[in-house]
C-alpha cells in the first residue's frame, strides 16, 4: 500500500512539474504556430508531440542511465532501466552522484537566473529587491560552483566533473532559450522570413532545450526510468493540449512560473544533497513539489478572481 501511494505521488509530482516547467515552451509554441500554415500546425502537433515525448523525453533518460553504467551496453541499459531488481537499482544509484550533481547545478542555476535576472510577477517578499541586484547573479553562481567543485573533489572527482557539466548545460540551453525569445518576437512581428519547415525545425530544437529541465529534474524523484517516462509523458501530452486549446487562459495564472522555479530550486537542492550522500527520502520530492505548485496555482487563482471582481 505504501509503495503504491509513493508510486502515485511520484507520477503526479513528475507530471505537474513537467507541465508547469514547460509553460514557457507552450507559450513559444503557441505564438509560433499562429504564424504557420494549417498543414504545418497539424504536422507539428502530431509528429512534434511524438518526437518530444518518445524521442527526447523517452530516449534521454536511457542515455543518462547508459552514461552512468556504460559497461552494461545498450541492451543491458535497456534491461536495467526496466528492471525492478533492487540490486540493479542500487547499482545505478551508487554510480549516480555525477548525474545528481550535474542535474542539481543545472536546476539551481536555472532558478537563480530566474530569481536575479528575469522579469516576473513578484509572488514572495524579497523578489523585487533581489531582481534589482541582478548583476550579482554571475558572481553568486561562480562562487557557488567553485565551492561545490572544491568539496566534490575531496569526495569524488567525477562529482566535480558533473558540477562543471551541469553549469555548461545551463549556459548552453540558456543561449538557445534567449535566441528563441528573440526569434519568437521577430516571427510575431513578421520581420523574420522563415518557411514552415524551418519553423518546425526551430520548434523541435526549442522543445529539446526545454525538455532537459524536466528530464534532469525527474531524477530527483526516482531512478526508475519507466516511472519517469510515464510522468514526463503525461506532462508533455498535457502541455501539447494546453498549447492548442488553453494557452491564453494559462497565461492569466501569473504565478505558475514562480511555482515552477521554486520547485526547480528545491529539486536542485535535493539532487545536490543526494550527490553528497545526504539521502533525502523518496516521498519528499513529490510531496514538496505538489505543495509548492498548488500554493502558487491557488494564489494565481485568487489574483485572477480579484481582477474579475474589479472589472
Amino acid at each position: 500500500m505504501v509503495d503504491i501511494l509513493l508510486l502515485a505521488l511520484t507520477i503526479v509530482g513528475l507530471s505537474l512539474f513537467e507541465i508547469v516547467s514547460s509553460i514557457d515552451n507552450a507559450v513559444i509554441n503557441a505564438d509560433v504556430l499562429y504564424t504557420m500554415s494549417e498543414w504545418a500546425r497539424r504536422w507539428f502537433l502530431l509528429w512534434g508531440m511524438l518526437i518530444a515525448v518518445f524521442a527526447i523525453r523517452g530516449l534521454l533518460p536511457f542515455g543518462i542511465v547508459y552514461f552512468l553504467n556504460p559497461e552494461l551496453g545498450l541492451v543491458g541499459t535497456f534491461t536495467a532501466a526496466f528492471s525492478n531488481d533492487p540490486g540493479v537499482t542500487a547499482a545505478i544509484e551508487q554510480s549516480a552522484p555525477p548525474l545528481l550533481m550535474a542535474g542539481g547545478i543545472f536546476l539551481l542555476f536555472l532558478f537563480l537566473h530566474w530569481l536575479f535576472m528575469q522579469p516576473k510577477n513578484f509572488g514572495l517578499k524579497g523578489e523585487a529587491t533581489i531582481q534589482k541586484h541582478g548583476v550579482w547573479f554571475y558572481a553568486i553562481v561562480s562562487i557557488l560552483l567553485t565551492l561545490i567543485v572544491w568539496y566534490s573533489i575531496q569526495i569524488n572527482s567525477m562529482m566535480a566533473f558533473g558540477a562543471a557539466v551541469g553549469s555548461s548545460i545551463f549556459f548552453i540551453t540558456h543561449g538557445f532559450k534567449e535566441n528563441a525569445a528573440a526569434k519568437e518576437k521577430q516571427m510575431i512581428e513578421g520581420s523574420a522570413k522563415m518557411s514552415d519547415v524551418s519553423k518546425i525545425l526551430y520548434l523541435e530544437v526549442i522543445d529539446a532545450s526545454f525538455s532537459i529541465d524536466g528530464v534532469l529534474g525527474a531524477f530527483a524523484f526516482t531512478f526508475f526510468v519507466p516511472i519517469i517516462l510515464i510522468g514526463n509523458g503525461i506532462g508533455a501530452i498535457a502541455v501539447r493540449q494546453i498549447t492548442v486549446k488553453n494557452i491564453d487562459n494559462v497565461k492569466k495564472y501569473k504565478y505558475l512560473k514562480n511555482g515552477a522555479m521554486y520547485s526547480v530550486a528545491f529539486l536542485g537542492c535535493v539532487m545536490i544533497s543526494n550527490a553528497f550522500g545526504l539521502h533525502v527520502p523518496e516521498w519528499i520530492s513529490p510531496v514538496i513539489t505538489i505543495f509548492i505548485l498548488s500554493y502558487f496555482f491557488l494564489r494565481s487563482r485568487r489574483e485572477l478572481r480579484k481582477s474579475y471582481v474589479k472589472k
